[in-house]
């Protein structure tokens, strides 16, 4: 399918919609694709397709993009990302998703595409969305708890970064630059950044 003539990315961060869930993390890819939205100079959301649109460009003259950050709650962020994508006419390589990943450990911030969702539920249902896993994904490594008891686990990922401030400040802008890089250069070279 050849690029959008609206837009050259659709770029969706992942996470739970409310302030229970802010600043958790969990909840990194809003924060990631809100802190490109501050650089880009995007500060007008509304609410469309179950979630917080923008779109606007990156930089000055920059590529046209649309930001999405669903209120559907992450296990269901795939219909929020389904409605955009179809009504932006939009590849699934066209398809950016910000998520958190404990996989990785505190800091580290790694960019492909496709592959699959080891777990994560936000991604499964992203998937299934799309019905396509040839989407990019921008993943920010939160670090996992000491244990794989599934209750454990899910605590972890909805609890507050225990970090300092500044370190997940950092986190959030290494994860925001890879992104920009990401959608800079259209994908290429954005394996592994």
């Amino acid at each position: 399918m050849a690029p959008s003539s609206r837009v050259a990315f659709l770029v969706v961060g992942l996470g739970n919609p409310g302030p229970r869930y802010e600043r958790t993390r969990h909840n990194v890819g809003f924060d990631v694709v809100r802190e490109v939205a501050r650089r880009w100079g995007v500060d007008r959301f509304e609410r469309r397709y179950a979630g917080e649109f923008a779109t606007g460009r990156v930089g000055a003259g920059g590529s046209r993009v649309a930001l999405l950050l669903p209120h559907t709650y992450m296990n269901e962020s795939g219909r929020s990302v389904s409605a955009a994508r179809g009504a932006l006419r939009v590849a699934p390589e066209q398809v950016v998703v910000v998520h958190d990943e404990i996989d990785l450990p505190f800091g580290v911030v790694r960019v492909k595409q496709g592959g699959g969702t080891a777990g994560h539920r936000g991604l499964k249902s992203v998937r299934e969305g799309l019905a396509n896993s040839g989407f990019w994904r921008v993943r920010v490594g939160v670090g996992r708890p000491d244990s794989t008891d599934p209750e454990i686990v899910s605590r972890w990922v909805l609890g507050r970064f225990d970090e300092p401030e500044a370190a997940v400040r950092e986190l959030i802008a290494a994860a925001a630059d890879a992104l920009e890089r990401l959608v800079a250069n259209g994908g290429l070279g954005a394996d592994g950044a």
